[in-house]
């Protein structure tokens, strides 16, 4: 049990988190069609804008209301409806996102009451869908937000109906990226089940060349898919954080689930795999199987150079904790654990302590470190402290193919035991000639 430490500073040093905003917009840029728009002034949809140009490199939808001093006082329910209908009239979209932000939940608007008016208002664009989500930046980090766009989807989205026996959800969160999610749709298609994946950023942040420039998603979970999430038999919710999703179409649509924290490393991996059997009545395809036994001679080449290493991190929670677990598996020793945000997960982790905070804190615990794991912005802290850096997170910025990047499943862990493996081993070679040199 891991005691969690939030220290009293007056002041944030270096930054770790990232908003709730910039998270929620990010999971709406999972479904097809989309535009997600931001509630507040331009700035903070310039910011979200540039992080996440920055980490996927592709052309990112994004709107903001552009509320002012002026309106801030007044009120910003013309700038939601003008906002909505110059969307409409230039982009649109099959389906937007309104996420609030630090503004205007401060001011109090009453976001609710305004999307009812705006109905009243405008009967044409009733079958629009617009999908709400509170996502302050003043509380909570990217992963609250992310998880908090997921839950708003599916308790507005989804409509009852017939159970599709081969059809189950996946309910992703933040940890995952879209090479993830790919792997896990390969995956699951492979035992004959019908992926109905929420958010689907394997289709809309991959990286790839559309056939025409679009001012909204062009791929991503369809309107007419986030529909049929009623009809499922199953969900498979990856990720701690949106357990609450999973347990909303529970008690709408008594659909069962199951909660896997992890999917890298053999043990996790193989649950999941057990899952899937059990859920289509099918034996792991040889393929899997295959790529077990490759999995376990890389864990054999590479257990020499992780076992023993001194690794720190500073992740979002439901990353931070599929890491830990994951590199205690290969013998590696966590020295220290920084995260954004407060998780059930953090008390259950099996370290001594984790702390709530910034990339100050994260330097001064992780001084005398084998290896940092963090984002693009703990190149600082790596750089001052002679520590090599392995990039995970958000923003990745001074890396290419984040899109691509694939840490689970049988072949994304030996990816990632190759990559960290071959870190290790290259600061062990120069470790071993500047001892040579000083002989």
């Amino acid at each position: 049990m891991a005691i969690v430490s939030n220290p009293n500073k007056p002041v944030v040093v270096n930054p770790l988190k990232q908003s709730q905003t910039l998270g929620a917009a990010m999971a709406f840029l999972g479904l097809k069609g989309m535009i997600p728009l931001l509630h507040g002034s331009q700035g903070c949809t310039a910011f979200a804008k540039v992080i996440m140009v920055r980490h996927f490199r592709e052309a990112i939808p994004l709107a903001t209301t552009a509320m002012t001093e002026v309106t801030t006082i007044l009120g910003g329910e013309e700038n939601i409806t003008q906002a909505i209908l110059t969307l409409m009239q230039k982009s649109q979209p099959e389906i937007i996102g309104l996420c609030t932000t630090a503004l205007t939940e401060t001011r109090g608007d009453d976001m609710q009451g305004i999307l009812k008016d705006f109905r009243k208002r405008h009967p044409e664009l009733n079958d629009l869908p617009i999908v709400l989500v509170s996502s302050p930046d003043f509380k909570g980090a990217l992963q609250d937000g992310f998880a908090a766009a997921v839950e708003a989807i599916v308790r507005e989205l989804p409509q009852p109906g017939r159970t599709i026996p081969q059809q189950v959800n996946i309910l992703a969160s933040s940890a995952f990226t879209p090479g993830d999610i790919q792997q896990v749709k390969d995956i699951v298609t492979e035992f004959g089940l019908i992926p109905i994946v929420v958010p689907d950023l394997s289709a809309s942040m991959d990286g790839h060349l559309a056939d025409s420039w679009s001012p909204i998603t062009v791929g991503g979970t369809t309107v007419e898919e986030l529909r049929k999430i009623g009809s499922s038999a199953f969900t498979l919710a990856l990720g701690e954080s949106v357990r609450t999703a999973a347990s909303i179409l529970e008690e709408r649509f008594q659909i069962p689930y199951e909660v896997f924290t992890e999917l890298t490393g053999l043990q996790p991996v193989d649950e999941f795999m057990q899952a899937l059997s059990d859920l289509s009545g099918l034996s792991v395809p040889d393929k899997f199987r295959w790529q077990r036994r490759q999995l376990q001679d890389a864990m054999l080449d590479t257990h020499f150079y992780f076992g023993r290493k001194r690794i720190s991190l500073a992740l979002e929670p439901d990353l931070l904790w599929s890491t830990v677990l994951f590199l205690q598996s290969m013998g590696a020793e966590i020295q220290a654990a920084v995260t954004t945000t407060r998780s059930p997960l953090l008390e259950n982790l099996p370290i001594e302590k984790v702390v709530i905070g910034d990339y100050e804190d994260f330097e001064q615990l992780a001084a005398g470190s084998d290896l940092l794991i963090g984002n693009s912005h703990a190149g600082n802290v790596a750089r001052r402290l002679g520590i090599p850096l392995y990039r995970q997170g958000i923003p990745i910025y001074d890396r290419l193919g984040n899109g691509q990047v694939t840490k689970i499943g049988y072949k994304g862990t030996m990816d990632i035991l190759f990559d960290i493996g071959n870190i290790l081993l290259e600061t062990e070679e120069r470790k071993a000639r500047e001892l040579s040199y000083e002989m």
